[in-house]
């Protein structure tokens, strides 16, 4: 089962202490969500302020920074709206990543204006695409991306605040595409509530998982996580159990 560690997305210390903010404590906290048993990493380039962008050379930094920590971890980064002025600056953006410092993958939601033609700009750029759907809704507007058989991934995420909502949202989304002969691995992920539930349905489905403190910040039991290594290492120890 491959997992994803996300560790940070655009939370602050003030939601827990151990939120990596800079290049360098993204470069250790990758390094020990590998260390721990992720496949991958998914992390924001976070601002002096606490923010988020996807800025060419604040970019470059944080990916040098974690080849530095091991050149053979595999670190995505987002390509969200949320992080510049619009979709015009998004691709100024991709389009100026550095070609030695870029990414191994990027992530582009179809719940954003212009997701089609940022998942292409990622594919000629020669990253790794892998595309988002938040809703059942958006389901057509990826089936309709020129892009659609080049994703090594589909990421689910839905939105509902309610755990079993969610999980049933994340299947239903899952049978729409392959449905459809989407033939890609699939990825669920929730948020906080739903975090570990879907994580714990996508085991039992078979699918990838996400975990880390862009989605959670306790275990499954509902305490606190320590760090983003104690989240995978609970991840592999869930699916032990629920495969057994």
């Amino acid at each position: 089962m491959l997992i994803k560690a996300a560790i940070n997305g655009g939370r602050g210390r003030d939601e827990h202490p151990a939120i990596p903010l800079t290049d360098a404590e993204i470069a250790t906290a990758a390094l020990a969500a590998v260390q721990a048993g992720a496949d991958v990493v998914h992390a924001h380039v976070r601002t002096a302020d606490g923010g988020q962008t996807i800025e060419p050379s604040a970019v470059a930094a944080m990916v040098r920074a974690v080849k530095a920590a091991d050149p053979s971890i595999v670190v995505g980064t987002t390509t969200g709206l949320w992080t510049c002025s619009g979709h015009d600056e998004r691709m100024r953006h991709l389009a100026a990543w550095p070609a030695d410092a870029l990414p191994d993958f990027a992530s582009v939601a179809f719940s954003e204006e212009g997701a089609a033609e940022a998942a292409v700009l990622v594919l000629e750029r020669g990253m790794i695409l892998e595309s988002a759907v938040w809703h059942l809704r958006e389901v057509p507007a990826l089936l309709a991306s020129p892009t659609l058989h080049q994703n090594v991934r589909i990421l689910i995420e839905p939105e509902d605040e309610d755990p079993a909502a969610a999980v049933a949202h994340s299947r239903a989304i899952a049978a729409a595409l392959r449905e459809a002969g989407v033939t890609a691995p699939l990825l669920y992920h929730g948020y906080d509530a739903t975090a570990w539930p879907v994580v714990r349905a996508a085991i039992e489905d078979g699918v990838e998982v996400r975990v880390g403190f862009e989605d959670m910040l306790t275990l499954d039991d509902g305490t606190p996580a320590p760090d983003n290594t104690a989240m995978v290492a609970l991840a592999r120890s869930l699916e032990l159990q629920l495969t057994a």
